[in-house]
């Protein structure tokens, strides 16, 4: 091999990070940077684990993973297709999971919460029964009953596709028990369930907004981004419901992105807590079936 072509899986981690920059990709589907995308793609052509990479930094791909490594790059740089899509592949919450263009590509800042069972908010040993609404691939409603042993957990998706491939999951990670997959709109069918702890990372994308996303965010189904003109149609449909739903002293998490300035500005009065991610993000919110019980005129008068 030329000496100057790259020869470890260092040398191929630094060649293809910067055939990523000089192309200007997107990075928001399970990486933010050309770095770490670099290094998922490197690894998972050499099947590593990320965790598992750095003990092979020194070590040199055999050709078929040589070329392996380029065409995926080059896949990559060629189609805007998130690195998720080609690898069949996305990590949540330090779990590997299956996707394909059916669901979105797992990333919600939940997931730290979730690993810390939302300590200190949540009294862990009053949670018994737990619903995911619009689980997507099922990443999040596999994360929670890791995170919470011996509870029951439902997932809801509107998407029959979606629900293909989060019940691969659900089978991948053996929790077919405890995990129950159902295909709603939001609650229309669960009308005689109440849950515990209520997890949600429901569309929040507005109309507008929609059309200036960059080119990876198109191969995504758009029914799992879009809601409505400000972005709000599906939170505010949970939060008008969610007590209902909820078991006395149960509590809603919902994600909401960059619609969190909105919904604040939407429902002043609503005493949100936001909370903190360790890069300082604050785009999750949790309140209580109290809480919500208390402004659910607000949220129903604007349906």
């Amino acid at each position: 091999m030329d000496k100057t072509l790259p020869r470890t899986v260092a040398d191929f981690i630094g060649w293809t990070e910067r055939r990523f920059g000089e192309a200007g990709l997107y990075f928001g589907h399970g990486t933010d940077n050309a770095l770490d995308e670099a290094a998922w793609l490197v690894g998972s052509a050499l099947q590593l684990a990320p965790h598992e990479l750095d003990e092979h930094l020194a070590d040199e791909p055999t050709a078929a993973q040589r070329d392996a490594i380029r065409a995926l790059a080059q896949h990559r740089i060629a189609t805007r297709r998130p690195l998720a899509y080609l690898l069949k592949e996305a990590w949540f919450a330090g779990l590997k999971f299956y996707v394909d263009e059916r669901v979105i590509v797992p990333r919600s800042l939940t997931a730290e919460f979730i690993q810390e069972q939302f300590q200190p908010w949540i009294e862990i040993a009053q949670v018994h029964r737990i619903l995911d609404l619009c689980t997507g691939s099922g990443c999040m409603a596999v994360a929670l009953a890791y995170a919470f042993p011996g509870t029951r957990v439902d997932a809801t998706d509107i998407s029959s596709d979606a629900l293909a491939v989060a019940r691969i999951n659900v089978e991948n990670h053996g929790m077919g028990e405890r995990l129950r997959l159902i295909r709603s709109d939001l609650f229309s069918v669960l009308k005689n369930e109440r849950y515990d702890l209520i997890v949600t990372n429901p569309p929040y994308v507005a109309r507008a907004e929609m059309q200036t996303l960059p080119l990876e965010y198109r191969h995504e189904p758009a029914l799992a981004l879009e809601s409505g003109a400000t972005g709000l149609d599906a939170i505010v449909r949970i939060l008008a419901r969610a007590p209902e739903q909820l078991n006395p002293g149960g509590m809603l998490v919902a994600e909401v992105g960059n619609s969190g300035v909105v919904l604040q500005e939407k429902f002043p009065a609503v005493p949100f807590t936001w909370l903190t991610t360790s890069s300082g993000d604050e785009s999750v919110f949790l309140l209580t079936r109290e809480q919500l019980q208390q402004h659910q005129a607000r949220f129903a008068g604007v349906l």
